[in-house]
């Protein structure tokens, strides 16, 4: 989610020019429109989706993908860039068509803002400005937020109540001890991280009762207990499969990143349509789709495209 440096995966049959794509795999899911792409008003049109690396996006580029097929498009198979900069780069050049893409990340990594905006729509509306003059035209955004948090597992939560990070702060004003945290290195040095959280919450955490570690090794060591409170992304799957306890960002600290599709513009005034076929489909998307269709893919094991298709046919997308 957050930006990193220009790799292409070799196992998503990409090959690297800079941060350009040079090839990839067409998409041939068997779908017919059903409640989208009726008429199919997408036929005729040839698009490249891509994607970062990560399982939530990869999930993302095949629905994206699925849903342009069911509008009469043929899609190239483009996802699985690694890190931020390489997937936005290829839309904006043309290399591929569109992605699904977080607001945070443009605010922050691509357009160099340091604070970001509270309200979600404003923050949507504010990239959307500022990306247009680079060729990229943002549709309107899901729900879907992907950001920070502090979890516990159910007996921390039961012995110790906390249901916001307002009360957390409380609780560590009263029993210092009780808030031990598992957090990792970049979460803890930067400033949409660790810090500006105590800052803005009034909190003092000594370093003492913080243990940095790996992102996946947090959420295990959430559950076991070995800390209190450990740093984990919103949509994350293992939250649910660990049945794990989130807790609310009362005061919004937490940079907002939500989901929206990205295109590239001279692809949207070619074929306005994607706007109509991805808009009910993105509406769909939340936190608890995310962490249940996350969870399939790294918690059952099961492939991002089947998990992409198996939802879009549940959702009555496709058919």
């Amino acid at each position: 989610m957050r930006g990193r440096t220009c790799l292409l995966s070799a196992a998503a049959l990409v090959a690297a020019s800079g941060c350009g794509l040079q090839s990839g795999s067409p998409m041939v899911d068997d779908v017919k429109p059903a409640s989208i792409g009726r008429n199919e008003p997408l036929a005729g049109a040839h698009l490249t989706v891509t994607s970062k690396e990560f399982t939530e996006q990869l999930i993302l580029g095949a629905i994206m993908g699925i849903a342009f097929q069911a509008a009469g498009a043929d899609v190239l198979d483009r996802t699985g860039i690694q890190g931020s900069i390489g997937a936005r780069e290829a839309v904006k050049s043309g290399d591929a068509d569109g992605m699904y893409e977080y607001t945070g990340t443009a605010w922050i990594t691509y357009q160099g803002n340091s604070e970001p905006i509270a309200d979600p729509q404003k923050q949507w509306q504010a990239v959307r400005d500022a990306d247009l003059k680079d060729g990229l035209t943002w549709l309107p955004p899901s729900s879907l937020n992907n950001t920070y948090a502090l979890a516990m597992n159910q007996a921390n939560f039961k012995k110790y109540g906390t249901k916001t990070l307002s009360d957390v702060a409380a609780l560590a004003r009263k029993d210092p001890g009780a808030v031990t945290l598992c957090v990792e290195s970049e979460f803890a040095n930067r400033a949409d991280g660790l810090p500006g959280m105590e800052k803005a919450y009034g909190m003092s955490v000594p370093a003492k009762n913080m243990t940095q570690m790996d992102t996946g090794i947090i959420y295990t060591q959430v559950k076991k207990g070995s800390c209190t409170y450990g740093e984990v992304f919103t949509t994350d799957g293992r939250i649910r499969s660990m049945n794990l306890v989130v807790m609310e960002d009362d005061r919004k600290f937490f940079p907002n990143y939500n989901v929206a599709p990205e295109i590239n513009t001279d692809t949207l005034k070619k074929w306005p349509a994607i706007a109509e076929v991805l808009d009910p489909v993105t509406k769909r998307l939340n936190n608890t789709v995310a962490r249940t269709l996350n969870a399939k893919v790294d918690v059952d094991g099961q492939d991002p495209h089947q998990v992409a298709l198996d939802w879009m046919k549940a959702e009555g997308f496709v058919k």
